[in-house]
């Protein structure tokens, strides 16, 4: 068993939130992870990526190879075509729709959709509105990660343990609205793929 993940969006999207939940889920199934440091502008609005890989043997490199991705887990849509020459060709790419426009000349998101839809397999979602939906829009990380969890060869058990350990200090009602958030996109990927 082997995962690749490249981790895509801006500063201020909630990635490390993201990474962290992944790499807890990986341990509580006793797995190996290796993370290369999410890389890019630490101020919101900056692009960032990070590289996660999981398997249940041992890991030489954090870094993943041209063509050797499983997943693209992006929140914002333009940042996921940035890391397409990553994606293997049975790969997923699962991105959110919700443009964070932080440069003048952002293409039109039709455009920017278009190039997502012409992936062989793609999850595409409105994680801003989903997680509004149910009251929270800080957890549009969480529902992306949710989108993506039915690509991982974890269970989706560990990923609610994963949200349980992450934000514990934060209280039960953070816990709650992170489990919301993460099952309303796991709903989402399961309708829609």
């Amino acid at each position: 068993m082997k995962t690749d993940i490249i981790l895509a969006g801006v500063g201020g999207q909630g990635i490390l939130s993201i990474a962290a939940t992944i790499g807890m889920a990986a341990l509580h199934k006793n797995l190996y992870l290796k993370q290369a440091e999410v890389h890019g502008m630490s101020q919101r609005g900056g692009a960032v990526q990070s590289n996660m890989r999981i398997s249940d043997k041992e890991i030489a490199s954090d870094l993943i190879p041209m063509g050797a991705a499983d997943i693209i887990l992006s929140v914002e849509p333009m940042e996921s075509l940035r890391y397409l020459p990553y994606l293997k060709k049975d790969g997923w790419l699962v991105t959110n729709t919700t443009p964070f426009i932080n440069i003048t000349n952002y293409p039109e998101i039709e455009e920017v959709l278009a190039e997502v839809k012409k992936q062989k397999n793609y999850v595409a979602l409105d994680a801003d509105k989903i997680a509004s939906e149910i009251g929270s829009k800080r957890s549009s990380n969480i529902v992306m990660l949710g989108a993506a969890t039915p690509f991982f060869d974890i269970s989706f058990e560990s990923f609610e343990e994963g949200i349980r350990k992450i934000f514990a200090r934060k209280g039960e009602d953070i816990i709650n609205m992170n489990l919301q958030a993460l099952r309303a996109g796991r709903e989402f990927t399961e309708k829609n793929r």
